[in-house]
């Protein structure tokens, strides 16, 4: 029995990257000789041992046999015959298909070593286009090593085209989306993803709402851009840069799916694009079964992005009551990070990534303000439930106003 390292570990311990786990394959081993050795099972679908010690996975090297559509529709063949190369032919990039033996000893069969150097995602072998789920990891690869310079090959972006074609694409599970697509949001370079995804046909079969946004203008005084699918991906960038939560990057993507419904005759204007934008992120937030706080996030920017873009020009009491609407005196950590992904739309354009953002700085201000303010005991004993909410109501408007005349003109 010989073990060796495969995958990410020996991949990214090339490319000189942290290593945070590390996956192991058993060659020439039995289920029973690895039970013996208190390794315990966890696989479903083929053998996958935790390490007695490391808790590290050990699968049993394999072969797999496409005999059902969609992911799940393998048959796998596993036992003491099947060699290292064998096991590896099945892998879906070369810079993935790379083992390492305990004496540091390299196997590299299909020129991982060299597509690493290249700055290349390529496919091993023809039955890469058997799974479609590798459409989505190529394009998350794509985004997890844009900053290296990274780029899929033609002849394996003509696979997943190929995939997207045959309609592969609609046997992903809802789960394994939104997995592959988060891990993306959370890379150095999200845009890349969908990039991607668009250039093989993926997008329009995964996120239509996305694809629909490319090919509609936008006012040029206002998004010089005009695209507007190139100002949502402009605007994710923008979201990179300030912050690291995938739900906010989410909430930005999104913010104005409602543009991609517009009738062409009314171009290049979108009026009440904010709330058909809200309909299209509840729909796409169930069919892929998003994480209720992406979604509600993603809806609060849908819906106020145009009043925080115009917060100098709101009257306190519109102010206040964006507030209360967006629950930002009981969830301030929310409120932050809508005015983060807000802040993100402004940048989101030619010509304005380094405006500064004036408006994020006043409606933090403005919230704390409102929410230090609290009935004292002797309001609370004097008055009336109404009189107090009224009273605080007043109080809170005041020091709204305190803070907007205290700050310098935009």
């Amino acid at each position: 029995m010989q073990v060796y390292l495969v995958g990410g570990a020996v991949r990214d311990s090339l490319l000189g990257l942290p290593v945070h786990e590390r996956d192991w394959v058993v060659v020439g081993g039995t289920r029973d000789e690895l039970l013996r050795q208190g390794y315990r099972e966890v696989g479903r679908d083929f053998p996958v041992f935790l390490h007695p010690t490391t808790h590290e996975e050990y699968a049993l090297a394999r072969l797999e046999r496409k005999v059902a559509p969609g992911y799940r529709g393998f048959e796998f063949q596993f036992g003491p015959e099947v060699t290292l190369q064998q096991d590896l032919s099945r892998r879906d990039l070369t810079i993935n298909a790379i083992a390492k033996a305990v004496d540091g000893t390299l196997i590299d069969p299909y020129g991982g070593q060299a597509d690493l150097l290249a700055r290349t995602l390529r496919h091993v072998s023809l039955s890469f286009i058997e799974d479609p789920v590798r459409v989505l990891r190529v394009a998350r690869f794509a985004a997890r090593f844009a900053p290296l310079g990274f780029r899929v090959a033609p002849e394996t972006l003509e696979l997943m085209q190929a995939i997207a074609a045959r309609g592969e694409l609609q046997a992903l599970v809802p789960e394994r989306v939104w997995q592959e697509t988060d891990k993306a949001l959370g890379s150095a370079d999200p845009g890349s993803y969908f990039r991607v995804l668009r250039d093989c046909g993926a997008l329009q079969v995964i996120f239509p709402e996305i694809d629909a946004l490319f090919g509609v203008p936008q006012p040029a005084k206002w998004h010089p851009e005009i695209d507007t699918g190139v100002h949502t991906l402009m605007v994710l960038e923008q979201a990179v840069r300030l912050s690291s939560e995938t739900a906010v990057r989410f909430a930005a993507l999104v913010h104005d799916l409602g543009k991609g419904v517009t009738p062409p005759d009314q171009w290049p204007k979108h009026y009440g694009h904010e709330e058909q934008s809200v309909a299209l992120i509840d729909a796409l937030a169930t069919r892929l079964r998003i994480p209720t706080g992406h979604r509600d996030l993603a809806v609060l920017v849908a819906r106020y992005h145009g009043n925080v873009h115009r917060a100098f020009e709101l009257r306190a009491q519109t102010v206040l009551e964006f507030l209360e609407k967006a629950d930002a005196l009981r969830r301030p950590e929310r409120f932050a990070q809508v005015l983060l992904a807000c802040e993100a739309d402004a940048r989101g354009r030619s010509g304005f990534e380094e405006q500064p953002y004036p408006q994020r700085q006043y409606l933090l201000a403005a919230r704390d303000a409102a929410a230090a303010l609290r009935p004292s005991a002797a309001d609370i004993s004097q008055r009336s439930g109404e009189q107090i909410a009224a009273q605080l109501r007043a109080r809170r408007l005041q020091a709204i106003a305190g803070i907007r005349e205290r700050l310098p003109s935009p």
